[in-house]
């Protein structure tokens, strides 16, 4: 038997959300049995971009029972049932986190469509909801609502019974007793993380760490390992004894102190570290004198201007300097016109293909391009946000080299190097360390930079 649902929350801080409309269908494989949909009214403010996506309003609910209410319901429909939801993750932490605010410990067996729909319809171009039934002609209706999406997950559930010959992926989805669920030990940990970005680490009973990552949200991703289900998290979840974190205020410094802290302490469930980066951007200059910019692949760092994780993301990058900076594509390697260019033909390249720029003018802009986007032979700061509002960040650039990171007060004046070096949090530099500057450089155009040269 199944359950299969669809929750409408209020949105905001994970965890902190409140039911707002629930539709449940009770399923026997071949028909409806039972069904319960109801508004709800969750004793919070809906947030503005929630009211405008699924048209529930706060004033829809006024009169609408609260969870406690319709609790009883709930538990019935769904008993001895195994939960069937569209990223079933998600509608039953939900559910999980309202029962557990009445003192009741909600557990069911439960399964994703999304998971099912990926093993037996492979190569679709969405898997969202809208979309996967759009393109699968199942009708649907009150999209964004919870019964219009529960009746449309109804639909695609049964094409995926049928499409299930074997019955033998459905059996591995159908989450094992106390998968999709956390034991006390885990969610007494959980609760005590914070929904911020920085660095995590799991420590065994000997206190030593056995894993540790960066994420955006420390909570949300410790969460996620501990109700997964792959050979490596569930070896983590038997031997994790505490979790400890260093919130690092933005993506930057998370990165750059995952790189460091897996090289030197080398926990046994983190992969070795590997190259992160395979092309670069190479300096040269031709018989003309013009300097050119030409991508390579990164084996050796002698001219790597910046570095990039593979040739797409290499190509993109130099199509938009030579558009920022005016730069001739055809010295950089990504026109063969034999003689100008197209750039020039519409007024985008100002004649060094064909000799008619003078070098000392066109290479003049090459130069103030590489000084925009890379930190080689630079001394300078990357100023970012901290961890609270009455802090900076920033990351040390010493020489071309990374030299660490450090945090100073908003009051405070960081005008000399000494300063730097005084609250500085040294950290190995690395090409890895070296290539998430470079690639954090080019995603945050407005970066604050402190250059000391």
């Amino acid at each position: 038997m199944y359950a299969i649902l669809d929750i409408e929350t209020t949105g905001g801080k994970y965890n902190e959300e409140g039911i707002t409309e629930i539709a449940i269908y009770r399923f026997d494989g071949h028909t409806i049995t039972d069904q319960f949909i109801s508004l709800v009214n969750p004793e919070k403010e809906i947030q503005p971009f929630v009211v405008k996506l699924t048209g529930i309003n706060n004033a829809m609910l006024q009169t609408a029972p609260k969870f406690f209410e319709i609790a009883k319901r709930v538990v019935e429909i769904t008993e001895n049932c195994t939960l069937v939801a569209h990223n079933a993750q998600f509608d039953y932490r939900i559910l999980q986190t309202e029962f557990k605010r009445l003192g009741y410990d909600y557990q069911r067996k439960s399964v994703c469509t999304v998971e099912l729909a990926k093993e037996l319809i492979p190569e679709q171009p969405s898997y969202s909801l809208g979309k996967l039934v759009r393109s699968l002609g199942i009708p649907v209706s009150d999209r964004h609502r919870a019964n219009g999406d529960a009746q449309a997950t109804v639909k695609l559930f049964k094409m995926l019974l049928t499409k299930d010959a074997s019955k033998k992926i459905i059996q591995n989805n159908i989450r094992a007793e106390n998968v999709g669920q956390l034991n006390p030990r885990l969610i007494d940990i959980v609760e005590r993380l914070p929904n911020a970005v920085g660095v995590f680490y799991m420590h065994d009973l000997d206190g030593k760490i056995m894993f540790l990552a960066k994420s955006r949200n420390i909570q949300k991703r410790v969460n996620q390992i501990f109700v997964n289900t792959s050979r490596k998290f569930m070896k983590i979840q038997k031997e994790v004894r505490a979790v400890t974190y260093d919130e690092t205020g933005n993506e930057l410094i998370a990165l750059l102190k995952e790189n460091s802290e897996v090289n030197l302490n080398k926990p046994p469930y983190n992969k070795k570290s590997k190259k992160l980066f395979t092309h670069g951007l190479y300096l040269s200059e031709d018989k003309n004198g013009y300097l050119s910019l030409k991508i390579k692949k990164a084996e050796s760092t002698g001219n790597c201007v910046t570095t990039f994780s593979n040739y797409q993301q290499a190509y993109n990058f130099l199509h938009k300097l030579d558009e920022e900076f005016e730069l001739c594509n055809k010295l950089n390697g990504l026109s063969e016109a034999k003689k100008n260019c197209y750039n020039y033909t519409i007024g985008k390249c100002k004649g060094a293909c064909i000799c008619t720029e003078p070098t000392q003018t066109y290479n003049k802009r090459v130069k103030k391009a590489i000084f925009e986007y890379s930190i080689n032979h630079k001394t300078m700061l990357i100023i970012d946000k901290g961890r609270n509002a009455s802090e900076h960040s920033f990351v040390f650039i010493e020489g071309g080299d990374f030299k660490g990171i450090g945090y100073f007060d908003l009051n405070h004046q960081i005008n000399n190097i000494e300063i730097v070096k005084s609250i500085l949090a040294p950290m190995q530099h690395t090409k890895n360390a070296k290539h998430l500057i470079h690639a954090y450089i080019r995603k945050k155009r407005n970066l604050k930079k402190l250059n000391f040269n």
